[in-house]
């Protein structure tokens, strides 16, 4: 999650036109496959229900592929927990977070994970880095490998929260070869 000051900073791009999210959205369009990031309303204060409208703007079908970052996986993991009738494409979910103690969301993370909604995707894989610093990460991709039994963990050793800063770099083939 961005800071509130990076958040109203120019100097900051929009989280959605940061990190890996750029290279991706363009090298899934080169692959013919439409590929949109929505911009989720003041992501440094998530609000589920602001993002649930913002999110629900696009059609979500059995052939959208869903890439969620951080706290974006860990709403896409709700998201699909609550709506138990929608079946989608794959879904990679990037160094999740559920804030598992609580500290920075209220009520964002209030639900339960339904074991079965793997089945449900055409194939859940969870990124994770062992070098992730971020409070709460590792945590949360426990109990999500814990939960979810037929995902699949991909393990990095030196990309640690996936953002420019750890990987020194906007591209990241190993999510894309996944994706596709």
């Amino acid at each position: 999650m961005a800071s509130k000051e990076e958040y109203y900073s120019m100097e900051y791009p929009s989280a959605s036109n940061s990190h890996f999210i750029p290279w991706l959205q363009k090298s899934l369009l080169v692959n013919d496959i439409m590929a949109v990031t929505p911009e989720m309303p003041q992501s440094f204060a998530p609000e589920y229900e602001t993002w649930k409208k913002e999110f629900e703007r696009y059609d979500i079908t059995k052939e959208t592929i869903l890439v969620g970052h951080s706290c974006g996986a860990g709403f896409i993991v709700r998201w699909l927990s609550e709506h138990k009738d929608a079946r989608v494409g794959k879904v990679v979910l990037v160094a999740p977070w559920l804030d598992p103690n609580r500290e920075e969301t209220t009520n964002f993370f209030d639900f339960e994970i339904d074991g079965g909604l793997v089945e449900r995707t055409s194939g859940l894989t969870i990124f994770q880095s062992s070098d992730d610093e971020v409070s709460g990460v590792k945590e949360s991709v426990a109990l999500l490998t814990d939960t979810l039994q037929h995902a699949s963990l991909v393990t990095f050793s030196t990309h640690g929260h996936f953002c420019f800063g750890d990987m020194k770099t906007v591209e990241f083939p190993e999510l894309l070869a996944t994706l596709l």
